[in-house]
């Protein structure tokens, strides 16, 4: 199929497999659509699986309103050694001896409970982070060891799933909650400096991003094997869901002003909850016309002005 502008504007759930990268993912999703107006929010590592959010047409204007300030992911953390990467794709670093009491889920638990809350965390060396103009990982591919300043970030959970051998090394298999920005090799790489001994990451599955769960997601082989791209789009996400603002209803002749980029009056807003009321200062809402997200407008003292519109509509809104 010929990629062009195909009319979809849309968000997509896909459940990205291992073993690819984020950028893979669209150009299979632009083939299936006829779109080369793809774009995706919050990349996965090619060894890493699980949420992604697509952006379709004008969906992809949408990408930088979607922050995802929580994720969830389920990783495994193997004993034993650290690597250069804190992966499994590594050269290993340390080794260090797995002391027995790690097999026990009451000890695992009492470790993980201590990385839950607020933490400063060195992101890992091979990572995007931009340092002197140059990424990381291109300079600890040089061998320049760049050095990483502490990052703020946020564990809210971090729950043990099972204790397992694998190749005769024990792992621990955890779920997280965590902060936008936060590294699971990071994690993974200071929980065995805790548990005193190593550690490194050896799969990684994000579960949840924002509100988008797998529940909602496509599979890629679903994807691929579309026969039409009415196949795909029937799974499309809600874009005012996936925003979590709340919606401002337009009459006809608000919907044409928001077309061009006019301020709307405030008027009330509908929460997720059902309920309704005014706008507060300095709040996104969500705008919403036959059943489209129309733009994103914030609330000023008195009307409603456009942050970014979408003239032809993102669909599948719900609400």
């Amino acid at each position: 199929m010929r990629r062009g502008g195909s009319g979809y504007n849309a968000l997509l759930g896909i459940d990205k497999s291992c073993g690819m990268t984020s950028h893979d993912v669209v150009n299979h999703v632009r083939r299936a659509l006829g779109e080369r107006r793809v774009g995706h929010a919050g990349t996965l590592d090619p060894a890493a699986s699980g949420v992604m959010v697509v952006g379709v047409g004008q969906g992809t204007r949408l990408m930088g309103l979607l922050t995802a300030e929580r994720k969830r992911y389920t990783a495994g953390i193997i004993f034993g050694c650290e690597t250069d990467t804190d992966d499994a794709d590594g050269a290993p670093t340390v080794a260090a001896e797995v002391p027995e009491r790690l097999s026990s889920e009451d000890v695992a638990r009492d470790i993980l409970a201590s990385f839950v809350g607020e933490q400063d965390q060195v992101p890992p060396a091979y990572s995007a982070i931009s340092v002197g103009g140059q990424r990381s990982y291109a300079l600890a591919r040089e061998g320049k060891a760049p050095e990483l300043a502490a990052r703020r970030i946020t564990v809210f959970s971090a729950e043990l799933v099972e204790i397992a051998s694998v190749e005769g090394q024990l792992s621990w298999v955890v779920d997280f909650d965590v902060s936008k920005g936060t590294y699971i090799r990071s994690l993974a790489r200071d929980i065995g400096r805790a548990a005193g001994s190593a550690a490194h990451l050896v799969g990684l599955r994000r579960t949840q991003s924002g509100s988008v769960g797998l529940d909602a997601c496509l599979a890629l082989s679903a994807v691929d094997a579309a026969q039409d791209p009415a196949e795909v789009l029937a799974h499309a996400l809600d874009p005012v869901a996936a925003l979590g603002a709340p919606v401002r209803q337009l009459s006809a002749s608000e919907a044409a002003d928001a077309a061009c980029g006019k301020v709307v009056a405030a008027g009330t807003v509908r929460l997720a909850d059902g309920t309704e009321r005014a706008p507060l200062p300095g709040e996104r809402v969500a705008m919403v016309f036959d059943q489209r997200l129309v733009g994103v407008w914030s609330c000023g003292r008195r009307d409603l002005a456009c942050e970014v519109n979408f003239p032809a509509g993102i669909t599948g809104v719900r609400a």
